[in-house]
């Protein structure tokens, strides 16, 4: 399980034998949440919440967006498709 990105103490995970559709994993302190990337064009779109505040999840969003293309490219790379 890559960290392909970090975020404020949040590690952004890309599952190496996960499934479509491309999405991340945001994991810190007591919780998780998944974004599916939506892949080449975006937005991210919230997937699941554990353990997370509604603020949280939403700031973890906004610096998703920020950071879409290159998360892409991290999909693409490891999966080989969007």
């Amino acid at each position: 399980m890559p960290t392909i990105h970090r975020l404020n103490g949040y590690r952004v995970v890309i599952y190496s034998n996960d499934h479509r559709p491309s999405h991340v994993h945001v994991m810190g302190g007591t919780g998780e949440v998944v974004f599916q990337l939506q892949c080449p064009r975006g937005p991210v779109v919230l997937r699941e919440v554990h353990g997370l505040t509604r603020q949280q999840v939403s700031d973890i969003g906004l610096k998703l967006d920020q950071q879409h293309t290159t998360l892409c490219t991290h999909w693409s790379d490891i999966h080989g498709y969007h």
